[in-house]
C-alpha cells in the first residue's frame, strides 16, 4: 500500500465527511490504514492470546473482546456440542464480529462449523438432523431466551403456505409446533396437502440456522442471537465434504474457542484457492440486490461494501464506510433490529422477565428521542408508545403487531436515505454503486 497517496485519497474522504457532519477522525483513519498495511505481509489467521479468539488477520483488526462474557454467555445457549464422531468450531460473524466499528450492532450473529464424521452422506445428514433437532428442543425456552425458529431442510418441490408459494429447493421454516410436532404441513401447487418430516428434510439439509430471543436482566438488553450452521461430512478416507453442496470460507468469522483451531485448519485447507474472489462475487451480489430492488437497504449495502472494500484492498473507500457506523443515526439500524425481537420477547407465554421486556422498550423510545427530531420523532415514538402500552398490559396483540410494522417502516426508510447520502456523496462509492445498479437482473 502507498501510504502517502493513502494520505492524500484520505484527506478528500474526511472533507466529505465533515460536509455531512460525519465526526472522522483523520489521524486514527490513517493509523487503520497503517494496520491494514502492516497486516498484508502477515499471517493469514491471527490469534489473540490474551482471549483465545482467533481469525482472519483483517477480521481481527474490527474485533474487540470488551463484551466477551456476555457474548459467551449467549454462546453457552446457541451452539452445538462436541460429541463422538463430532467436532465444532463456533463463531462471531456479522456485526457482532465487528465490535471495535459496529458501535451499534443488530443481531448477535453465530457461525459454528459442524464436522461429521461418519461411514456415509446419509448417516452423516441423519446425525445433523439429531444435532438440531436435539439443540431446538432443548433449548425452546429458558428464563432468558426463547427459541423463534429453525431453518432446516429444502422443499423437494414447489409448495404453498398459504398463498405464498415456495419454489423447489427453498429452506424449510420450523416454528416450536411443527418441531414437536416434526412435520411441517404445506400444499402442493395442485392443491393437495402435502406433510414434511424432519426425517425427510434431514436427507437434504440445505441451509441450517437457528433464532432466539435472548435477554439479559442485568443490562435490561433483548436481542436476536442466530446460529448458522456449515455442516461437513468427513469419510473415512478423510474427505471432507459440505453438506449443503458449499464450504463456506473463513473471511468475516471470529473464532471463539481456541481448543477448535485443529477443526477449523483442517477444514479450511478445503476451501478453494479462488474462495476469497468467489466470496467477494457473492457480497457484489447482494449489495446489487439491495440497492437495485424495492424496497432498497443502502444500510445492509454499506456494510457488505465495507467487508467488500477491506478484502479487496480499497481501503480508503473502507475507513470512510467504517466511521458511518458509529455515528449516532445508525442507532436507527438497532432499534429497526430490535423491535420484531422485542415484539417476540413480549408475547404472554414468553418466559423472558416483562421488566427486562418493559426497560428494552423504553431504551428504544430514549434512543430516538435521542436522535431524531421533528416529524420523524413525533411518528416512530408514537409507534413505541403504543407498543410499550400493549406490552405493559399484556392486551391487543394486533395492535402491537401494528405498531411494530409501522416504527419498522418509518425507521428502514430513514436508515436507507441516510445510508444513501452518505454513500453517494463520493464519486467512487457512488460510482461503484451505479455500476451494481446498471446490471441488476429484474425480478421475475
Amino acid at each position: 500500500m502507498d501510504l502517502a497517496k493513502s494520505s492524500e485519497d484520505l484527506h478528500r474522504l474526511v472533507e466529505s465527511a465533515t460536509r455531512f457532519g460525519i465526526e472522522m477522525d483523520e489521524q486514527e483513519a490513517l493509523r487503520w490504514l497503517t494496520a491494514m498495511s502492516l497486516a498484508e505481509g502477515s499471517t493469514d489467521i491471527v490469534v489473540d492470546a490474551g482471549s483465545g479468539v482467533f481469525g482472519h488477520r483483517i477480521s481481527m483488526l474490527d474485533f474487540s473482546p470488551h463484551d466477551l462474557a456476555h457474548i459467551r454467555t449467549v454462546e453457552k445457549v446457541v451452539e452445538i456440542q462436541d460429541r463422538a464422531g463430532v467436532e465444532t468450531a463456533i463463531a462471531l460473524s456479522g456485526s457482532a464480529a465487528q465490535s471495535k466499528i459496529q458501535t451499534f450492532p443488530g443481531d448477535c450473529d453465530f457461525f459454528e462449523r459442524v464436522n461429521i464424521l461418519a461411514a456415509t452422506r446419509d448417516e452423516a445428514c441423519e446425525i445433523l438432523g439429531d444435532l438440531v433437532l436435539g439443540k431446538a428442543l432443548s433449548t425452546l425456552e429458558g428464563e432468558t431466551y426463547r427459541l423463534m425458529e429453525v431453518k432446516f431442510g429444502e422443499y423437494p418441490e414447489s409448495v404453498y403456505q398459504g398463498n405464498l408459494e415456495l419454489p423447489a429447493g427453498s429452506p424449510i421454516s420450523w416454528d416450536v409446533e411443527a418441531l414437536q410436532a416434526g412435520v411441517v404441513s404445506v400444499f402442493t401447487a395442485d392443491g393437495n396437502p402435502r406433510a414434511v418430516s424432519w426425517a425427510e428434510a434431514a436427507r437434504q439439509p440445505g441451509w441450517c440456522k437457528l433464532d432466539w430471543v435472548v435477554a439479559d436482566p442485568v443490562r435490561g438488553h433483548i436481542s436476536n442471537a442466530s446460529n448458522m450452521l456449515d455442516a461437513t461430512w468427513e469419510a473415512p478416507d478423510g474427505t471432507i465434504v459440505p453438506l449443503d453442496g458449499y464450504l463456506d470460507p473463513y473471511f468475516q468469522e471470529v473464532y471463539l474457542e481456541a481448543d477448535s483451531i485443529p477443526l477449523f485448519s483442517k477444514i479450511v485447507k478445503q476451501v478453494s484457492t479462488d474462495a476469497l474472489d468467489t466470496y467477494v462475487g457473492a457480497l457484489e451480489e447482494q449489495v446489487r440486490k439491495y440497492v437495485g430492488h424495492e424496497p432498497k437497504n443502502f444500510g445492509k449495502a454499506a456494510k457488505r461494501m465495507y467487508n467488500i472494500f477491506r478484502l479487496q484492498g480499497r481501503y480508503e473507500e473502507a475507513s470512510y464506510l467504517r466511521e458511518l457506523f458509529d455515528e449516532p443515526a445508525t442507532v436507527l439500524y438497532q432499534v429497526w433490529s430490535l423491535l420484531r425481537t422485542l415484539e417476540e420477547a413480549a408475547d404472554p407465554d414468553s418466559p423472558i422477565d416483562r421488566d427486562t421486556v418493559l426497560r428494552q422498550a423504553d431504551q428504544l423510545i430514549l434512543t430516538v428521542v435521542r436522535t431524531l427530531e421533528g416529524d420523524a420523532e413525533a411518528a416512530i415514538v408514537t409507534h413505541l408508545l403504543l407498543l410499550r402500552d400493549s406490552i405493559s398490559r399484556d392486551r391487543n396483540l394486533d395492535g402491537r403487531s401494528a405498531a411494530v410494522a409501522s416504527a419498522r417502516e418509518d425507521l428502514a426508510q430513514l436508515v436507507n436515505d441516510y445510508f444513501y447520502d452518505r454513500i453517494t456523496a463520493v464519486p467512487a462509492l457512488r460510482d461503484y454503486v451505479m455500476e451494481l445498479e446498471s446490471t441488476v437482473r429484474p425480478v421475475g
